[in-house]
Order: structure tokens, then C-alpha cells, then sequence
């Protein structure tokens, strides 16, 4: 399939005088990643509201305004990583507390969603995007908090299971859930939170290949770094970015949660087969 130019990514011929121009911005780029996704105290899954539980309105401002915050950066200045503390309207009378942080990563670990390096014992960001694709993969309500829908389906899930049988190394990207599993044989290794592309710029349903790996990948189109990049069609990768929502939000890429990146980087080698559902 021919890529199209309105995709994330660039010709491969202009890779190296990018990455050689713009190093000093790529590590800016990259401590910001960092800051966003591990900074941001993500309170609002100790303390829901309603079935899943909600942030106020200031809280998810404050949120936004932390990736804007990195993404309009200075290339000359550095990157500081950015702290938000993030609001939470209390639990209404009666509402069950949920289990402790470190509870809920054990399961999340069993069940594939978190690496045994993610139980921190805290609520975190990480934990939030591993419970957003939880929530996604059993049909639940998306924000990140564990409520006791969420807690009970937490107690009774199994793994995610491939869509088609196989051997080998391969990766399913699930547009619609916000879902991408990596899988080996017949066995999910990982399934992480992810946003393909948005509509008119929709990613390609069909089955590629990773054809092209880049540690930093410059886009020309959109003028921005895409860390952990893995091509698999034209100018459409897998890669790092600090704003994943819970629905379709990029430019035909996969984003992924900047913690996960190097997991799939690592996982997704040349001629690893993607399928895209």
C-alpha cells in the first residue's frame, strides 16, 4: 500500500541529516516525554467517582496544558519535566474505596497489561494507561480509574487471546479499542494502550510488515520528533508520544504511552508482521 503525505513520517533518504541536525532537540523532546508521562500524579484512580470515576475539569486542563507545554518547548531551552497534580472530585457517600495500588499492578501484571517493573506500589501513569486498556479490551467505560466495575472485572478476566492463530512474532493493532497486543506463538506477551489515527486520517486497516526502525524519526509533515519509531506502512510507525487518548487522536501513526515505547520498539523487529483490525 502507497503512503500518503498526510501520515506521520518521512522519506528514509532524508534520515540521517535529520537526526544529525536536530540531536540537541531530540533529547529535549525526550526528557519531556519523560517528565509528562512519569510526573503526572494520576490521583484519580485512588479516589473514583460514579462507576469508573471522573478528574475535574481544572485537572484535565492541567493535563493538556503539560503536553502543550512540551510540545511548544524552545529548541534552545531545556525541557523540564513537568509535575501536575492532578484534581479529583471526592467519592460520593457509601462509594467503595478500591484495592491498593500494588494489588491492582499485581493483576494488571497477570493479566499482561503492566511489565513486573510497573508494580510501584503507586498510582501512576503508567497504571492509568494500563487500566485504560483493560477497560478497553472488556467493553468498559475508558478513564484510567479503577471503580468497581472495573474492579470487578478484574477479578474474573483472562489475558487477551490473538484475533487469528499463528507462529512467531507478531503485533494486532485494535483502532477502535485503543488496544495494540504483542504477541509470540499464540501466547499475548503485552497488550498496551494506544491511539491510531483519527478520522480522515484513519490508519490502514490491513496486514504489513515493520520495514524500517528509527530510534528518533524526524516527521517532516508535522514538523515534531517520533521516538521509538517502527514503520509498517509508507510513513505510518508505532512510536512514543506524551498525549494517548482513549480514542483515535494522530495522524494516521500508533501512539504509544511513552513508558511502553521501548517494549514495543524492542518487540517490533524488521519483517515482524502487523496486522491492523
Amino acid at each position: 500500500m502507497t503512503s500518503s503525505p498526510k501520515l506521520d513520517g518521512r522519506p528514509p533518504s532524508r534520515r540521517r541529516a535529520a537526526i544529525r541536525c536536530g540531536t540537541r532537540r531530540r533529547r529535549l523532546l525526550l526528557a519531556g516525554l519523560a517528565g509528562v508521562a512519569l510526573a503526572i500524579g494520576y490521583a484519580g484512580i485512588a479516589q473514583p467517582t460514579g462507576q469508573h470515576g471522573r478528574t475535574t475539569t481544572a485537572a484535565t486542563a492541567a493535563v493538556a496544558a503539560a503536553v502543550r507545554a512540551v510540545n511548544a518547548a524552545p529548541v534552545a531551552a531545556p525541557v523540564a519535566a513537568v509535575a501536575v497534580a492532578v484534581a479529583v472530585e471526592p467519592a460520593p457517600s457509601g462509594a467503595r474505596i478500591p484495592a491498593s495500588a500494588g494489588a491492582v499492578q499485581e493483576r494488571l501484571v497477570a493479566l499482561r497489561y503492566l511489565p513486573a517493573a510497573g508494580v510501584t506500589g503507586t498510582w501512576d501513569y503508567r497504571t492509568a494507561q494500563a487500566v485504560t486498556a483493560f477497560q478497553a479490551w472488556q467493553g468498559l467505560g475508558r478513564d484510567g480509574t479503577v471503580g468497581p466495575l472495573t474492579r470487578a472485572a478484574l477479578a474474573t478476566a483472562v489475558p487477551p487471546q490473538p484475533a487469528q492463530p499463528g507462529r512467531g512474532r507478531r503485533i494486532e493493532v485494535y483502532r477502535e479499542k485503543g488496544v495494540t497486543l504483542l504477541i509470540e506463538g499464540s501466547r499475548v506477551i503485552r497488550a498496551v494502550h494506544s491511539s491510531s489515527g483519527r478520522p480522515g486520517y484513519d490508519t490502514p486497516l490491513g496486514t504489513y510488515s515493520v520495514f524500517r526502525k528509527e530510534l528518533d524519526s524526524w516527521s517532516y509533515p508535522y514538523g515534531t520528533w517520533l521516538p521509538y519509531a517502527s514503520y509498517f506502512d509508507g510513513g505510518v510507525a508505532f512510536h512514543a508520544y506524551a498525549d494517548v487518548p482513549a480514542y483515535p487522536a494522530s495522524h494516521g501513526c500508533v501512539r504509544i504511552p511513552a513508558p511502553d515505547a521501548p517494549q514495543v520498539y524492542r518487540f517490533a523487529s524488521l519483517g515482524t508482521p502487523v496486522s491492523v483490525y
